[in-house]
């Protein structure tokens, strides 16, 4: 792809690089080198939102009038690129990517005026109540309940691999209102305190050892029904909506380039850029190419219509499986030093109990730390947000009409 970019959008490109050279520390860069999980822990993700809302740039998606940047997709282009380059740690996508536009596009004038700025600032720190033990992929089959009591509703039930429910203080939620008619029919929208009586979080550890997911259980949990976002038992209106965010909100392109050049750099310093392993390399960058000319005209879209629609299931199934691809190539280019793998079992607050004797340091080179945790915590991605094998059942009936 080669795009030619105005004066005033390459003077944008250098306030963005002096903005990143000054404001990103070098322990924010040294924290997203050696991520293996998508999320960052919420103090990191915490540290930079904060950098970033202060500047003005945290939410570029978002409507001007709660905080948004106006960018053209030039500039917002240009940012995702020169925040791949230097290295920024991700935000997390709960607050900002996920209930901040079901909220704009669904919430009340009250939800927005409150909930938005406390997104923002931080105040409040979201998790994301969808997949059950029995609803995943095929989230319309969720049974948690939420039965009119007057004023509020009482919520009973469960959720699964509920990423930072451990730290966070409130979860979007989908809950079950009416059981009759079809699955999507009866299904609300709710907001929910995590410091409700009632709330009860259980750790999940990832095979990596990281402590990211959790189960997180409901007892007779009071709701208010101020709380619903949209109307009550069409809640799957705005669950669809927010999936699209989720899906195809993010730019894959530029983070997966930045990653083959530093598979590149990595394999040239070891001597091992090898015919067969540059082909390999080249093939990949080829495709994450594409996926970031497909990107860029989806941001083109959005900006025009406010929603990513079909192409966000498109996105999610190349942006994950190109991203599985490299963590396979790390891996052949690790060699045997991928193998001597010790988890490390641990939260932010320390240690998980039980695990402390299992953080061992390993060895090899500092290029192949993070490569088997990587591998193994990125099998996830063609699973989250909906599998891929959905996706193409999505893609099939809505866009071939199959």
């Amino acid at each position: 792809m080669n795009l030619a970019f105005t004066r005033e959008e390459e003077t944008f490109r250098e306030e963005v690089r002096d903005f990143l050279a000054d404001k990103l520390t070098a322990d924010l860069r040294a924290y997203a080198k050696r991520m293996t999980s998508v999320y960052s822990t919420k103090p990191i993700a915490m540290e930079w939102q904060r950098i970033l809302v202060a500047k003005g740039w945290a939410c570029p998606s978002w409507p001007v009038e709660y905080g948004g940047t106006g960018w053209s997709t030039a500039q917002r282009y240009i940012f995702d690129v020169e925040m791949a380059r230097a290295g920024a740690p991700p935000l997390s996508p709960m607050g900002i990517g996920m209930c901040g536009p079901a909220l704009i596009g669904h919430g009340s004038k009250a939800q927005k005026g409150h909930y938005l700025p406390r997104i923002l600032s931080g105040e409040d720190f979201w998790c994301q109540g969808y997949s059950e033990p029995h609803a995943g992929s095929d989230l319309a089959a969720l049974t948690m309940s939420a039965i009119d009591d007057g004023d509020h509703f009482i919520c009973n039930g469960s959720k699964i691999w509920t990423t930072h429910a451990h730290e966070a203080n409130m979860m979007f939620c989908l809950v079950r209102t009416d059981a009759n008619g079809k699955p999507q029919q009866g299904i609300t929208f709710l907001l929910i305190d995590m410091g409700q009586p009632g709330v009860r979080v259980d750790p999940i550890l990832m095979l990596s050892g990281e402590h990211i997911q959790n189960a997180v259980f409901f007892t007779d949990v009071r709701v208010p029904k101020a709380n619903v976002v949209g109307k009550i038992n069409e809640g799957w209106t705005v669950a669809k909506y927010l999936l699209e965010f989720e899906r195809g909100g993010s730019a894959y392109g530029p983070r997966l380039l930045s990653r083959v050049r530093n598979l590149r750099q990595i394999a040239a310093e070891e001597g091992l850029l090898d015919a067969d392993f540059a082909r390999k390399l080249s093939q990949a960058e080829a495709e994450a190419q594409a996926l970031e000319a497909a990107e860029l005209q989806l941001m083109s879209e959005i900006s025009g219509s406010g929603t990513p629609g079909l192409k966000a299931s498109m996105m999610k199934i190349r942006g994950t499986e190109l991203s599985q691809h490299l963590t396979e190539l790390a891996l052949e280019l690790a060699g045997v030093y991928a193998a001597p793998f010790q988890p490390h079992h641990t939260s932010p607050g320390g240690p998980v109990p039980g695990f402390e004797g299992l953080n061992t340091p390993r060895v090899g080179p500092e290029s192949a730390v993070t490569v088997t945790p990587k591998y193994l915590n990125d099998r996830a991605g063609s699973i989250y947000a909906g599998s891929n094998e959905i996706q193409r059942g999505i893609l099939s009936k809505g866009q071939l009409g199959l």
